[in-house]
């Protein structure tokens, strides 16, 4: 296929311990009115910071409000509403990535600068071109693409490093699944320049996390900003991020997905998985299926002892899920569109077979 235009888009990010100094120079060519919208213990965390940051610049903040707590299109139109985000000139998104999704979709739509200000490091939504769009249940309903990702993400690594270490945990079963779910469906195909070298990055999705990711996920546990935490969070956050952006395309097939995330939103379906497991906890345990159905055995072992290392799943019972449920859940994962683009079908019986196994 001969492409006569297309657009690409990179993040631009900061990292490390002091880099909300860097939030007047970064921000004010965008204007003076700023909405900080976030989650409350994101905002807790960061908020007094951001201020002090900003205390004698020309940036002023004219309200401060609660994202919502769920990434919901009826959320968004919510705030959508309000009089304070009609006013503002940017929006500072401060949260996890049900939040900074909720601003992306909210901002980049509208074409209103919005900031990113990740407080954990669980996923990479703080500088991707998507927001993952649930439904009011809480259950998956859809990716919602944009041509851009947020003007500037400030990754502060002090924040980080003092959250609950289970979202960096569950960052590094959502992170390595990139490089394994790109290289799988695009096998044997001829990729444009754009795609392969978004697979070719997604290497540096897995490699940093087997040299780091147990070191840095003990440093979370005592609150320490180390190398290796940061190492860890750029994989997470920001490589992550430029993966997705070079292999989601509306006029190309999705290379961002597959068999490990298929899974996940497969078993969103049962409660347990939303309201007491994280994304990227699960997407770790679909890696392993997503391994072994792929006949990738020596990839298998270095996984299931990376999970064992970091008590991420290797079973069932870690996600509590019953087999009977999994069992129903098979039914409905090779219809998944996360495996719609993958070089051979995804069955049930294949399912059963790999579920035998591990």
């Amino acid at each position: 296929m001969l492409l006569n235009n297309y657009e690409m888009n990179l993040p631009s990010y900061s990292i490390g311990q002091e880099i909300y100094k860097n939030i007047p120079e970064k921000c004010a060519p965008y204007g003076k009115k700023v909405l900080i919208i976030g989650g409350k213990k994101a905002l807790a965390a960061a908020e007094a910071k951001i201020l002090d940051a900003i205390k004698d610049s020309s940036l002023k903040i004219i309200g401060t409000t609660w994202y919502g707590g769920e990434c919901t299109y009826a959320n968004i139109e919510r705030l959508r509403s309000l009089p304070v985000y009609q006013e503002a000139d940017m929006v500072f998104a401060v949260g996890g990535g049900k939040c900074l999704d909720t601003c992306k979709c909210l901002c980049i739509t509208d074409k209103k600068p919005v900031f990113t200000f990740p407080t954990i490091a669980s996923n990479c939504a703080a500088c991707t071109c998507v927001s993952i769009i649930y439904n009011e249940d809480g259950t998956f309903l859809k990716p919602h693409f944009f041509l851009q990702p947020p003007v500037h993400a400030f990754i502060q690594t002090e924040i980080i490093a003092q959250a609950p270490s289970r979202y960096l945990w569950a960052g590094i079963g959502d992170t390595y699944a990139k490089y394994y779910e790109a290289e799988i469906s695009s096998r044997d195909e001829d990729l444009q320049h754009f795609t392969a070298l978004g697979v070719a990055l997604g290497r540096m999705c897995l490699d940093p996390l087997v040299k780091y990711a147990v070191k840095a996920y003990k440093d979370n546990q005592v609150q320490l900003s180390s190398y290796e935490l940061e190492q860890t969070v750029l994989a997470i956050v920001v490589t992550t991020g430029i993966v997705s952006i070079f292999l989601t395309r509306d006029f190309t097939p999705d290379y961002n997905s597959g068999l490990a995330h298929a899974v996940f939103y497969a078993l969103t379906s049962y409660p347990v998985i939303e309201e007491k497991h994280l994304h990227g906890e699960v997407v770790g345990f679909g890696v392993l299926i997503a391994l072994l159905y792929d006949g990738q055995e020596e990839e298998f072992q270095k996984i299931l002892n990376l999970n064992r290392q970091l008590s991420l799943p290797t079973c069932l019972a870690d996600i509590e899920i019953t087999e009977e449920q999994f069992d129903e859940a098979m039914d409905r994962i090779p219809n998944m569109s996360d495996v719609r683009h993958y070089p051979y079908p995804i069955t049930k019986e294949g399912l059963k077979k790999v579920m035998e196994r591990l």
